[in-house]
């Protein structure tokens, strides 16, 4: 008999429940999104995203067990993002699934949000492990290979901005909307790649580590040059420098990804499989190079749809249904954290991020 899970999420700007069951079966996923209580700060403030998950969460929740037309009695557990992310938000969470836990008696087991995007393509696509994953979001970026719920390896991840965060950035310094992903990648669409040749961090170095830092410099550079050249810039200069700044993102991450697939392989997998999942793969630019790279390899290739890739609970149920599976009885005590590599063999890559270390 399938097992039902309620996940809840917090973690950063999004309020999220869901109901999923052990068959892979999504009964309900709500999100609740924060963007017009931060669009005048130009990113997400955690004390206002803090208060409004303690608005949102209850109101989440009810509304997936009504769209999964299910009472909280047929929960068979619980699982709640325990970290990292912005603390105010995922003690949130955390408070909140305490509070269900103990009033219902339901088992309660506190998810690593990483891992529940890192799981996801077992969610949709039910891939078998080991994998590699390319962790893209806001964030965070790491490639790793995924061998178990709770067994991961890191081959590289960034040293600095994660993909997200340049991408919101190059927003902002062109004046464009938020969050910067989808703003970007749509300007980019009428821009020619090829007008701004931006550099590609790291790639004359050997190994699967990754740099965005320079690369939004780089481009802010080109634009402070056109400003002063002409007094301002036009929407075709936008659309250009948006076009080759998600060019370079793309060729960064592809290559980086061909790297990490010649480690991957030395595990011998059996069915080899190259995943992406986090808000950034939701680019379809990205998606498609990435693609390419697995195509010329001789790997299948999984991403998300892209409600998927965002954050959302569906992930962290399914993350505490593996995690149950494997018999993880959850955190003791379960407590809020700010930082949560998956890694926990290697030491924490450099920079926090906005939902913490990077690895």
């Amino acid at each position: 008999m399938a097992q039902l899970f309620l996940g809840i999420e917090s973690s950063c700007d999004d309020t999220a429940a869901a109901v999923v069951s052990s068959k892979r079966e999504i009964l309900s996923s709500v999100v609740m999104d924060q963007s017009a209580l931060h669009e005048a700060f130009g990113g997400v403030v955690p004390e206002i995203a803090a208060r409004a998950h303690t608005e949102k969460l209850d109101i989440a929740i009810e509304t997936a067990l009504e769209d999964a037309d299910i009472s909280l009695s047929q929960i068979d557990a619980i699982a709640v993002t325990a970290g990292p992310g912005l603390i105010g938000g995922v003690l949130a969470g955390v408070m909140c699934a305490r509070g269900i836990s103990t009033g219902t008696g339901k088992p309660l087991i506190g998810v690593n949000h990483l891992a529940g995007h890192a799981l996801t393509p077992r969610l949709t696509d039910d891939i078998a492990f080991p994998y590699l994953l390319l962790l893209v979001s806001g964030g965070h970026c790491q490639l790793l290979i995924v061998r178990g719920p709770d067994e991961y390896h890191r081959l590289g991840g960034t040293i600095d901005d994660a993909p997200g965060e340049a991408f919101d950035k190059t927003a902002r310094a062109l004046g464009l909307g938020q969050p910067g992903g989808p703003a970007v990648e749509k300007a980019a669409h009428s821009g020619d790649p090829e007008r701004f040749r931006f550099p590609r961090p790291l790639l004359d170095r050997p190994g699967c580590d990754l740099s965005f830092s320079g690369l939004k410099t780089a481009l802010i550079r080109e634009r402070d040059s056109l400003i002063a050249a002409q007094n301002g810039l036009t929407e075709q200069d936008r659309a250009d420098l948006c076009a080759g700044f998600q060019a370079a993102v793309a060729d960064v991450l592809s290559k980086k990804t061909a790297r990490a697939i010649e480690q991957y392989l030395k595990d011998g997998p059996r069915q080899p499989v190259i995943a992406v999942s986090g808000g950034v793969a939701a680019n379809m630019a990205i998606r498609g190079g990435l693609e390419t790279i697995s195509n010329a390899a001789g790997l299948g290739f999984v991403a998300p749809p892209l409600a998927l890739c965002t954050d959302n609970a569906a992930m962290i149920a399914w993350a505490g249904i593996e995690l149950d599976q494997i018999g993880h009885k959850g955190l003791d005590p379960l407590i809020a954290r700010p930082r949560w590599p998956l890694d926990v063999q290697q030491p924490t890559m450099l920079g926090s991020g906005k939902k913490g270390a990077k690895a």
